[in-house]
């Protein structure tokens, strides 16, 4: 089973997917300025191509633990996504993950790696997408 991992962003959302034995990271990509129902159909209909499982949508929470604005828009998004696989007829569950910091160690990563500017800017979402199914994956691997 593939598990894909979203980082909605209001500009750009960057997804990723794990291999068939949701062990390796995959695939991963940036979707660019769709509305929110528009990505959750574009999402919805390339998790039923790459027959997925799981979909953990980041949730960035506050330091202290607080759901904050982009946390709430991060569950409707999760909403609007199941709303599209039930359209779909596809079957994924989607779980909220606690993706604190993914998007300030993508750009890290990449600033180590040499990319900055435009380069670094079309990367960022895909990477801390991949950061966040790599933390979703480590944890059904411990748990």
């Amino acid at each position: 089973m593939r598990i894909m991992a979203i980082d909605y962003g209001d500009a750009r959302t960057g997804v990723a997917v794990s291999d068939e034995t949701a062990t390796l990271a995959g695939a991963a990509w940036v979707i660019h300025g769709e509305t929110m129902k528009a990505a959750a159909r574009t999402i919805a209909g390339a998790a039923q191509a790459r027959g997925v499982g799981v979909i953990a949508v980041g949730y960035p929470k506050n330091m202290n633990d607080t759901a904050g604005p982009r946390a709430l828009i991060s569950e409707r998004f999760a909403e609007a996504l199941h709303l599209e696989l039930s359209r779909l007829h596809y079957s994924a569950d989607v779980v909220l993950w606690d993706e604190r910091l993914t998007t300030m160690s993508a750009h890290r990563i990449l600033t180590d790696s040499g990319r900055h500017g435009k380069k670094r800017k079309e990367s960022v979402d895909a990477v801390a997408a991949s950061l966040i199914l790599e933390g979703y994956m480590n944890y059904l691997k411990n748990k």
